[in-house]
């Protein structure tokens, strides 16, 4: 496949993909929308965060192997208590971080 027909094809998905998520925006407005509908597009966003965030730090295989595979879990523990107890993002982040290299000098 030719660079142009790869850009291409990249420049038609891109447009395509715009085109159907604005298509809900543009045919079904906010106000048309059922109460019920509405609630459940609040778990929209929390489910999306989960499922790219959850593979980053759960073990591929099972059983894990060893130590090195709970350090991602132990860390977003971490995280976890620190976003549930504190609310700031970026203490959030620096804790996970931090216990992260931690746990990678350590073990």
């Amino acid at each position: 496949m030719s660079s142009t027909n790869l850009t291409l094809l990249l420049v038609l998905g891109a447009i395509g993909t715009f085109l159907l998520r604005a298509s809900f925006l543009w045919l079904l407005p906010g106000e048309r929308l059922p109460a019920r509908v509405k609630r459940g597009l609040g778990y929209v966003a929390p489910a999306v965060l989960a499922a790219l965030a959850v593979p980053a730090f759960v073990p591929a295989a099972w059983p894990p192997d060893g130590a090195v595979s709970f350090m991602r879990p132990a860390a977003a523990a971490v995280a976890l208590l620190v976003a549930w107890r504190g609310g700031n993002i970026f203490l959030t982040i620096g804790a996970g971080m931090v216990s992260l290299w931690a746990l990678n000098a350590i073990l």
